[in-house]
Protein backbone atom coordinates (compact mmCIF):
# COMPACT_ATOMS: atom_id res chain seq x y z
CA UNK A 1 0.00 0.00 0.00
CA UNK A 2 2.84 2.31 0.82
CA UNK A 3 4.52 1.63 -2.55
CA UNK A 4 1.30 2.40 -4.42
CA UNK A 5 0.91 5.67 -2.57
CA UNK A 6 4.51 6.60 -3.33
CA UNK A 7 4.05 5.78 -7.01
CA UNK A 8 0.90 7.83 -7.28
CA UNK A 9 2.60 10.75 -5.59
CA UNK A 10 5.52 10.54 -8.02
CA UNK A 11 3.16 10.45 -11.01
CA UNK A 12 1.26 13.45 -9.68
CA UNK A 13 4.48 15.38 -9.15
CA UNK A 14 5.63 14.50 -12.68
CA UNK A 15 2.31 15.63 -14.08
CA UNK A 16 2.61 18.88 -12.20
CA UNK A 17 6.09 19.45 -13.68
CA UNK A 18 4.81 18.71 -17.21
CA UNK A 19 1.91 21.06 -16.76
CA UNK A 20 4.23 23.71 -15.39
CA UNK A 21 6.57 23.24 -18.40
CA UNK A 22 3.70 23.43 -20.84
CA UNK A 23 2.44 26.55 -19.15
CA UNK A 24 5.93 28.10 -19.39
CA UNK A 25 6.18 27.20 -23.07
CA UNK A 26 2.77 28.65 -23.77
CA UNK A 27 3.66 31.79 -21.87
CA UNK A 28 6.98 32.07 -23.74
CA UNK A 29 5.30 31.54 -27.10
CA UNK A 30 2.65 34.08 -26.22
CA UNK A 31 5.32 36.57 -25.21
CA UNK A 32 7.30 35.97 -28.43
CA UNK A 33 4.18 36.38 -30.54
CA UNK A 34 3.34 39.58 -28.71
CA UNK A 35 6.87 40.90 -29.15
CA UNK A 36 6.80 39.99 -32.85
CA UNK A 37 3.46 41.71 -33.31
CA UNK A 38 4.79 44.81 -31.55
CA UNK A 39 8.01 44.79 -33.61
CA UNK A 40 6.09 44.33 -36.86
CA UNK A 41 3.76 47.18 -35.93
CA UNK A 42 6.71 49.43 -35.09
CA UNK A 43 8.48 48.35 -38.32
CA UNK A 44 5.41 49.30 -40.34
CA UNK A 45 5.32 52.64 -38.57
CA UNK A 46 9.01 53.15 -39.37
CA UNK A 47 8.37 52.34 -43.04
CA UNK A 48 5.50 54.83 -43.15
CA UNK A 49 7.61 57.43 -41.36
CA UNK A 50 10.47 56.78 -43.79
CA UNK A 51 8.13 57.25 -46.76
CA UNK A 52 6.76 60.54 -45.52
CA UNK A 53 10.15 61.58 -44.13
CA UNK A 54 11.82 61.15 -47.52
CA UNK A 55 9.20 63.36 -49.14
CA UNK A 56 9.50 65.95 -46.37
CA UNK A 57 13.31 65.95 -46.63
CA UNK A 58 13.08 66.33 -50.41
CA UNK A 59 10.73 69.31 -50.11
CA UNK A 60 12.91 70.89 -47.41
CA UNK A 61 16.07 70.53 -49.50
CA UNK A 62 14.28 71.85 -52.58
CA UNK A 63 13.13 74.95 -50.69
CA UNK A 64 16.58 75.44 -49.17
CA UNK A 65 18.28 75.25 -52.55
CA UNK A 66 15.67 77.61 -53.97
CA UNK A 67 16.83 80.28 -51.53
CA UNK A 68 20.41 80.12 -52.85
CA UNK A 69 20.76 82.84 -55.47
CA UNK A 70 23.32 80.99 -57.56
CA UNK A 71 21.06 77.92 -57.74
CA UNK A 72 17.68 79.61 -57.87
CA UNK A 73 17.31 79.27 -61.63
CA UNK A 74 19.30 76.04 -61.97
CA UNK A 75 17.20 72.89 -61.61
CA UNK A 76 20.13 70.57 -62.37
CA UNK A 77 21.66 70.66 -58.88
CA UNK A 78 18.24 70.73 -57.25
CA UNK A 79 17.03 67.52 -58.90
CA UNK A 80 20.29 65.67 -58.27
CA UNK A 81 20.63 66.64 -54.58
CA UNK A 82 16.94 65.99 -53.85
CA UNK A 83 17.22 62.48 -55.26
CA UNK A 84 20.35 61.76 -53.20
CA UNK A 85 18.65 62.97 -50.00
CA UNK A 86 15.55 60.88 -50.70
CA UNK A 87 17.63 57.73 -51.26
CA UNK A 88 19.67 58.38 -48.09
CA UNK A 89 16.53 58.71 -45.95
CA UNK A 90 15.10 55.48 -47.39
CA UNK A 91 18.33 53.59 -46.68
CA UNK A 92 18.40 54.82 -43.06
CA UNK A 93 14.76 53.79 -42.64
CA UNK A 94 15.38 50.29 -44.01
CA UNK A 95 18.32 49.81 -41.63
CA UNK A 96 16.10 50.90 -38.71
CA UNK A 97 13.43 48.40 -39.79
CA UNK A 98 15.90 45.52 -39.96
CA UNK A 99 17.33 46.43 -36.58
CA UNK A 100 13.85 46.54 -35.07
CA UNK A 101 13.13 43.06 -36.42
CA UNK A 102 16.14 41.68 -34.59
CA UNK A 103 18.89 41.99 -37.20
CA UNK A 104 21.91 43.54 -35.51
CA UNK A 105 23.43 46.63 -37.11
CA UNK A 106 26.88 45.05 -37.00
CA UNK A 107 25.51 42.08 -38.91
CA UNK A 108 24.02 44.39 -41.51
CA UNK A 109 27.35 46.17 -41.92
CA UNK A 110 29.18 42.83 -42.18
CA UNK A 111 26.76 41.55 -44.81
CA UNK A 112 27.01 44.77 -46.79
CA UNK A 113 30.79 44.65 -46.58
CA UNK A 114 30.89 41.06 -47.76
CA UNK A 115 28.45 41.73 -50.59
CA UNK A 116 29.99 45.03 -51.68
CA UNK A 117 32.53 43.37 -53.96
CA UNK A 118 29.91 41.19 -55.66
CA UNK A 119 27.51 44.11 -55.96
CA UNK A 120 30.25 46.30 -57.35
CA UNK A 121 31.17 43.74 -60.00
CA UNK A 122 27.54 43.10 -60.93
CA UNK A 123 26.65 46.79 -61.09
CA UNK A 124 29.72 48.27 -62.73
CA UNK A 125 27.59 50.06 -65.30
CA UNK A 126 25.19 51.50 -62.74
CA UNK A 127 27.98 52.63 -60.42
CA UNK A 128 29.87 54.20 -63.32
CA UNK A 129 26.70 56.10 -64.22
CA UNK A 130 26.46 57.39 -60.65
CA UNK A 131 30.10 58.49 -60.68
CA UNK A 132 29.63 60.13 -64.09
CA UNK A 133 26.53 61.92 -62.80
CA UNK A 134 28.49 63.38 -59.90
CA UNK A 135 31.25 64.53 -62.29
CA UNK A 136 28.68 66.10 -64.64
CA UNK A 137 27.14 67.90 -61.68
CA UNK A 138 30.55 69.30 -60.72
CA UNK A 139 31.77 70.22 -64.22
CA UNK A 140 28.35 71.49 -65.37
CA UNK A 141 28.77 71.16 -69.16
CA UNK A 142 25.00 71.69 -69.42
CA UNK A 143 22.02 72.50 -67.24
CA UNK A 144 18.36 71.61 -67.20
CA UNK A 145 16.73 73.69 -69.95
CA UNK A 146 19.77 73.73 -72.26
CA UNK A 147 19.59 72.37 -75.81
CA UNK A 148 22.45 69.93 -76.28
CA UNK A 149 23.73 67.39 -78.79
CA UNK A 150 25.01 64.22 -77.13
CA UNK A 151 26.33 61.50 -79.41
CA UNK A 152 24.33 62.83 -82.35
CA UNK A 153 21.08 63.05 -80.35
CA UNK A 154 19.93 66.65 -79.92
CA UNK A 155 17.28 67.71 -77.45
CA UNK A 156 16.23 69.83 -74.49
CA UNK A 157 17.68 68.64 -71.16
CA UNK A 158 14.82 67.86 -68.78
CA UNK A 159 16.54 66.05 -65.93
CA UNK A 160 19.93 64.92 -64.65
CA UNK A 161 19.62 62.17 -62.03
CA UNK A 162 21.93 59.58 -60.49
CA UNK A 163 21.99 57.28 -63.50
CA UNK A 164 20.76 59.02 -66.65
CA UNK A 165 20.31 62.30 -68.47
CA UNK A 166 16.80 62.77 -69.85
CA UNK A 167 16.07 64.93 -72.89
CA UNK A 168 13.22 65.60 -75.32
CA UNK A 169 13.83 66.39 -78.98
CA UNK A 170 11.95 68.76 -81.29
CA UNK A 171 9.31 66.08 -81.92
CA UNK A 172 8.74 65.75 -78.14
CA UNK A 173 10.30 62.28 -78.10
CA UNK A 174 11.87 61.34 -74.76
CA UNK A 175 15.59 60.50 -74.96
CA UNK A 176 17.38 58.81 -72.06
CA UNK A 177 21.19 58.63 -72.17
CA UNK A 178 23.30 56.89 -69.45
CA UNK A 179 25.56 59.36 -67.67
CA UNK A 180 28.67 57.30 -68.45
CA UNK A 181 28.03 57.65 -72.18
CA UNK A 182 27.42 61.38 -71.79
CA UNK A 183 30.69 61.91 -69.93
CA UNK A 184 32.65 59.68 -72.32
CA UNK A 185 31.31 61.28 -75.50
CA UNK A 186 31.26 64.67 -77.18
CA UNK A 187 28.80 67.19 -75.72
CA UNK A 188 27.65 70.12 -77.85
CA UNK A 189 25.77 72.69 -75.79
CA UNK A 190 23.82 74.42 -78.53
CA UNK A 191 22.19 76.98 -76.24
CA UNK A 192 25.14 77.29 -73.86
CA UNK A 193 26.14 80.70 -75.25
CA UNK A 194 24.08 83.87 -75.18
CA UNK A 195 24.45 84.49 -78.92
CA UNK A 196 24.78 82.23 -81.93
CA UNK A 197 25.93 82.85 -85.49
CA UNK A 198 23.84 82.24 -88.59
CA UNK A 199 25.88 81.10 -91.59
CA UNK A 200 24.15 80.78 -94.98
CA UNK A 201 25.63 80.27 -98.45
CA UNK A 202 23.81 82.01 -101.34
CA UNK A 203 24.64 81.66 -105.02
CA UNK A 204 24.33 84.22 -107.84
CA UNK A 205 25.08 84.01 -111.53
CA UNK A 206 28.50 84.88 -112.97
CA UNK A 207 26.96 87.81 -114.83
CA UNK A 208 25.63 89.44 -111.65
CA UNK A 209 27.21 92.49 -110.00
CA UNK A 210 28.85 90.88 -106.95
CA UNK A 211 29.10 94.09 -104.95
CA UNK A 212 25.40 94.78 -105.47
CA UNK A 213 24.51 91.19 -104.58
CA UNK A 214 26.55 91.34 -101.38
CA UNK A 215 24.95 94.65 -100.38
CA UNK A 216 21.43 93.33 -101.01
CA UNK A 217 22.13 90.28 -98.84
CA UNK A 218 23.80 92.34 -96.10
CA UNK A 219 21.21 95.13 -95.88
CA UNK A 220 18.26 92.75 -96.05
CA UNK A 221 19.66 90.63 -93.21
CA UNK A 222 20.67 93.62 -91.09
CA UNK A 223 17.10 94.94 -91.36
CA UNK A 224 15.71 91.92 -89.55
CA UNK A 225 14.62 92.82 -86.04
CA UNK A 226 16.27 89.80 -84.39
CA UNK A 227 19.71 90.25 -86.00
CA UNK A 228 22.22 91.87 -83.63
CA UNK A 229 24.12 95.00 -84.64
CA UNK A 230 27.32 93.91 -82.92
CA UNK A 231 29.11 92.07 -84.40
CA UNK A 232 27.91 93.51 -87.70
CA UNK A 233 26.53 91.41 -90.56
CA UNK A 234 29.26 90.16 -92.90
CA UNK A 235 29.10 88.96 -96.51
CA UNK A 236 31.86 87.79 -98.83
CA UNK A 237 32.56 85.77 -101.95
CA UNK A 238 33.65 82.34 -100.74
CA UNK A 239 33.52 80.14 -103.81
CA UNK A 240 33.45 79.95 -107.60
CA UNK A 241 31.21 77.02 -108.38
CA UNK A 242 30.48 75.30 -111.68
CA UNK A 243 27.50 77.48 -112.59
CA UNK A 244 27.37 80.14 -109.86
CA UNK A 245 29.31 82.40 -107.53
CA UNK A 246 28.93 81.60 -103.82
CA UNK A 247 28.37 84.44 -101.35
CA UNK A 248 28.46 83.59 -97.62
CA UNK A 249 26.46 85.45 -94.98
CA UNK A 250 27.38 85.71 -91.27
CA UNK A 251 24.90 87.23 -88.81
CA UNK A 252 24.59 86.93 -85.03
CA UNK A 253 21.36 86.49 -83.06
CA UNK A 254 20.34 85.41 -79.57
CA UNK A 255 20.49 81.64 -79.18
CA UNK A 256 16.74 81.37 -78.71
CA UNK A 257 16.07 83.27 -81.97
CA UNK A 258 18.42 81.22 -84.18
CA UNK A 259 15.98 78.82 -85.91
CA UNK A 260 13.22 81.28 -86.81
CA UNK A 261 15.60 84.09 -87.80
CA UNK A 262 17.54 81.76 -90.07
CA UNK A 263 14.33 80.73 -91.83
CA UNK A 264 13.26 84.37 -92.17
CA UNK A 265 16.62 85.37 -93.67
CA UNK A 266 16.39 82.63 -96.30
CA UNK A 267 13.02 83.95 -97.46
CA UNK A 268 13.69 87.70 -97.29
CA UNK A 269 17.06 87.49 -99.05
CA UNK A 270 15.57 85.34 -101.82
CA UNK A 271 12.80 87.89 -102.33
CA UNK A 272 15.28 90.81 -102.22
CA UNK A 273 17.53 89.24 -104.84
CA UNK A 274 14.54 88.61 -107.10
CA UNK A 275 13.42 92.22 -106.62
CA UNK A 276 16.89 93.51 -107.56
CA UNK A 277 16.94 91.39 -110.70
CA UNK A 278 19.86 89.29 -109.49
CA UNK A 279 19.62 85.76 -110.81
CA UNK A 280 19.99 82.76 -108.52
CA UNK A 281 21.07 80.05 -110.96
CA UNK A 282 20.13 76.42 -110.66
CA UNK A 283 22.24 73.43 -111.73
CA UNK A 284 22.19 72.81 -115.48
CA UNK A 285 23.02 69.69 -117.42
CA UNK A 286 23.95 69.35 -121.09
CA UNK A 287 23.23 66.13 -122.92
CA UNK A 288 25.91 65.02 -125.36
CA UNK A 289 25.27 62.28 -127.88
CA UNK A 290 28.57 62.41 -129.75
CA UNK A 291 29.54 64.10 -133.01
CA UNK A 292 29.88 67.85 -133.41
CA UNK A 293 28.24 69.78 -130.62
CA UNK A 294 25.61 72.20 -131.88
CA UNK A 295 25.33 70.56 -135.32
CA UNK A 296 22.06 68.83 -135.97
CA UNK A 297 22.40 65.24 -136.98
CA UNK A 298 21.54 64.77 -140.68
CA UNK A 299 19.68 61.70 -141.82
CA UNK A 300 21.50 59.41 -144.24
CA UNK A 301 20.87 60.11 -147.95
CA UNK A 302 17.96 58.27 -149.46
CA UNK A 303 18.99 55.85 -152.13
CA UNK A 304 16.63 54.93 -154.98
CA UNK A 305 16.85 51.24 -155.71
CA UNK A 306 18.02 50.37 -159.19
CA UNK A 307 15.65 48.73 -161.62
CA UNK A 308 16.67 45.30 -162.51
CA UNK A 309 17.34 45.08 -166.27
CA UNK A 310 15.74 42.35 -168.22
Amino acid sequence: MTDLTTTLAAVAASSDRVLALDAALVARATQMAGDLAVNLSIALLIIAATWFGSKWAARTVRRALGRVKSLKDDRTVEGFVVQVVRVAVVVVGLVAVLQRLGVQTTSIIAVLGAASLAIGLAMQGALSNVAAGVVLLILRPYRVGDVVDIGGMAGLVQKLDLFTTQMSNANNVKIVVPNSQVLGGVIQNISGQITRRIEIDFTVSYSADLNEAREVIRSTTAGHGKVLENPPVWTGVTGLLDSAVQITLHAHVLSGDWWQTRADVFQTVKEALDGAGIEIPFPQAVEYFGGNVGKAAEPPPHKTPRRKEA
